[in-house]
């Protein structure tokens, strides 16, 4: 039912603290699959982890970026443009993003969601399983876990009428349906309705945006890497 004729932007935000138990149960229940299908491999991710901590987080931060890339990459195949796409990178909050800002459909959104889960999370997973790749399997665990958010962004988004628009705002946890449709009665966990505006404001952006805290994460991560292979 029409709330009224005119296409308004609906505001939503990610709630991070209900959220950031989901991932600890997914991994949880990947790892439990994972150990009654190979124990082999279980240790050897852990023998690769604690051979050299520091090279592991660099290619775990690595997957991560492909894993916004593939956001990214449905973005641009399912009718995105790749110049309004943004990538950027926040790991003292323990994220990396990918925002398309402009409208885009429901089934642009919707693959792009499902992108990384699919190529990078169940691909690499089996093959891992298939072939006894550790460090593999550890990364499509990984990638599998932090998933969290866009499973449950694709459960609400697909509920949504047919014809609505999707767009992401300034920061990395909000969103925007662009519709003339009720859609006050579609309620979903982790999700918070926020506002109703006529129109929404996007700032100028970089491509790329690193914060300082990340480089410093970096530059440490990269030490510890150098020191761990020194010792050993």
């Amino acid at each position: 039912m029409k709330k009224d004729n005119k296409k308004k932007y609906h505001l939503y935000k990610m709630d991070t603290i209900t959220l950031s138990f989901i991932p600890i149960v997914l991994l949880a229940i990947v790892l439990i699959i994972t150990w009654y299908l190979s124990k082999d491999n279980v240790y050897g991710m852990i023998r690769l982890f604690d051979s050299n901590p520091g090279i592991i987080l660099i290619t775990m931060i690595a997957f991560l970026a492909l894993h916004e890339v593939l956001h990214s990459v449905a973005y641009v195949i399912y009718g995105g443009k790749f110049d309004k796409i943004i990538y950027g990178i926040e790991l003292e909050k323990g994220i990396l993003y990918c925002l398309c800002k402009q409208n885009i459909s429901k089934n642009n959104i919707l693959h792009s969601l499902l992108y990384p889960f699919f190529f990078i999370g169940i691909v690499t997973y089996v093959i891992g399983i298939i072939y006894n790749l550790p460090l593999l399997l550890m990364l499509s665990i990984f990638n599998l876990s932090g998933c969290a958010g866009d499973l449950v962004m694709f459960s609400f988004i697909s509920r949504l009428p047919k014809d609505i628009e999707f767009s992401e705002l300034d920061d990395s946890i909000s969103f925007a349906i662009y519709t003339d449709k009720d859609i006050s009665k579609y309620k979903h966990f982790g999700i918070k309705y926020i506002s109703e505006n006529d129109s929404i404001e996007r700032k100028d952006f970089e491509k790329i945006k690193i914060s300082k805290a990340s480089k410093y994460v970096l530059i440490c991560l990269i030490i510890l890497s150098i020191v761990s292979l020194l010792v050993k």
